[in-house]
């Protein structure tokens, strides 16, 4: 994803990089604030501007014709032709970072109107965690994010209200740091948005749209962890949610980072390691004493109050502030670590997994180490050996307790839920799903109402996504195709893994989401 500004393709632009929850009320009726700043005890949830603010008035016939340029066509194919009117509003409201500390943050709140059938009277919300993304000014109030125009096209335009948070640390938002993956108040977070939507409806230009009380949660790559700690954490407070759909998601954190320290390093690995262990670290204050004590010295000044910026990603790798791919030295650690620096199997992964490693790497050998070391004293349950399928026991390394804290192997979802993704994805692994899957399948009563789609599972009889499934897969042949066409000699496989996060699984579990909804 890019921020505000980038004019991408819509399919490119939905790229990402990847502890109980609790939090404030989600109806209606908290208080308003005249001030833009935190008070010293949060109103979580509180609007500072009342009426929220109007940014854009988009008609549908307007939308149409952006859908309807080339690369965003398969969208269009996805969403349908926009049936409302959206105006799109910025909330800004009360809420707290990942030490609990008061701040700021803000979001996109996109309403239906106009005549066309389902766009006004009571409608449906969805709540929408967005992915990963390092720009400090991102919006989901600006239609040249990608995302937000993925959200403006499959749901707003079909009649959904949409409450679609920035994250604290993003836009407007007082914090100076991403509370990145801390689940309890990304949680919060979400709740806080949320609520503050509910105050501003309905709106004075737009009095005939409000909510009908059915509430439905998604979110895709970094958002389908945030999305699926949403439901946890309103569920535990007794909330109403209809249903969910988290999509390719980190949920087994501990499970997925052991995976990266195995040397199984997922496409992005710098910039979500450095935002996850500098988020811990400012959550909890243990995981170092200083950054070079994780990070190497040519990227350890500084880098704690890196992420977000306002710099491009191409700038940090120009400027040498992080590097592109080489998570992880080429030295092995310990020589006992020698088949996993890098891993060469499974063979249709491992070029993806070479490409973490290098000269000028991020992460020291020696935290490398110690982390790895504590994962064979102390073995996640789910991986490099499914056991128990559940987080260590007892992992004595500051971050692998904090990874325990945040992981989401701990609940079953009462309203109905739907997982989304592609098996072979090179950056957020499948494991995260499948012992989501695992965990659920042994925990959850046998009414609870959870699917699970991987866009490469055959098509089986009576599948309901037996034509999402299918242009997935023409879709990947597509884009072979034209790498073939440009002389890669791999038959397309490196430009199919290099989109396949962002650019393919994404808009078809986003389709695959509304579809789901429909059913509830």
């Amino acid at each position: 994803m890019r921020g505000k500004g980038s004019r991408l393709p819509i399919l490119a632009a939905l790229l990402l990089a990847g502890c109980g929850g609790g939090g404030s009320g989600d109806g209606g009726g908290g208080g308003t604030s005249s001030g833009t700043g935190p008070s010293a005890t949060p109103a979580e949830g509180a609007l500072l501007q009342s009426p929220a603010q109007l940014v854009s008035t988009v008609t549908a016939p307007s939308l149409l014709v952006e859908l309807n340029i080339a690369a965003n066509q398969q969208l269009l194919g996805l969403s349908g032709a926009p049936v409302c009117d959206v105006l799109i509003y910025r909330i800004q409201y009360e809420t707290v970072g990942g030490a609990n500390e008061p701040t700021t943050a803000s979001g996109a709140l996109m309403v239906p109107s106009g005549v066309g059938s389902g766009c006004t009277g009571a409608r449906p919300i969805l709540l929408y965690a967005h992915g990963t993304s390092t720009d400090r000014a991102f919006t989901m109030t600006d239609l040249s994010n990608g995302e937000a125009l993925a959200l403006a096209a499959v749901f707003a335009s079909q009649g959904y209200i949409v409450v679609a948070p920035n994250y604290a640390g993003y836009d407007t938002s007082t914090l100076p740091y991403h509370p990145y993956l801390i689940a309890a108040q990304q949680s919060r977070d979400m709740i806080d948005a949320l609520k503050a939507a509910r105050t501003a409806l309905p709106l004075a230009s737009a009095t005939l749209t409000t909510d009908n009380g059915q509430l439905f949660i998604a979110g895709y790559s970094q958002g389908g962890y945030v999305a699926m700690a949403t439901q946890r954490a309103m569920e535990a407070a007794g909330m109403t949610v209809t249903a969910a759909a988290p999509m390719s998601g980190p949920y087994a954190l501990a499970a997925f980072a052991d995976a990266v320290f195995y040397g199984e390093v997922n496409g992005g690995a710098p910039i979500s390691t450095t935002f996850l262990v500098t988020a811990y670290q400012a959550a909890y204050g243990n995981i170092y004493a200083s950054p070079g004590d994780v990070f190497a010295a040519q990227y350890a000044t500084g880098i704690d109050s890196l992420l977000p910026t306002t710099l491009t990603r191409s700038e940090l790798y120009a400027q040498g502030l992080l590097p592109q791919y080489a998570l992880f030295s080429s030295t092995p650690p310990a020589a006992q670590f020698a088949d996993i620096t890098p891993p060469t199997t499974p063979a249709n992964l491992a070029e993806v997994f070479a490409v973490g490693f290098g000269t000028a790497n991020l992460i020291l050998n020696s935290y490398r180490l110690s982390y790895l070391q504590d994962a064979l004293a102390n073995p996640d349950g789910g991986f490099p050996t499914v056991t128990t399928g559940l987080t260590a026991a007892n992992p004595q390394l500051p971050w692998r307790q904090a990874l325990q804290r945040n992981d989401l192997r701990n609940w079953v979802p009462v309203a109905p839920v739907q997982l989304c993704g592609g098996d072979v994805d090179p950056e957020v692994f499948w494991l995260n799903t499948q012992l989501m899957q695992n965990y659920w399948a042994g925990h959850a009563p046998a009414s609870a109402s959870i699917g699970v789609l991987d866009l490469e599972a055959p098509v089986s009889t009576s599948d309901a996504y037996t034509t999402l499934k299918q242009g997935f897969q023409a879709a990947k042949a597509v884009i072979a195709a034209d790498a073939v066409l440009q002389g890669a000699t791999d038959g397309g496989a490196a430009a199919v893994a290099e989109a396949y996060h962002a650019t393919l699984v994404a808009p078809f579990c986003v389709a695959a989401a509304r579809s789901f909804f429909s059913n509830h």
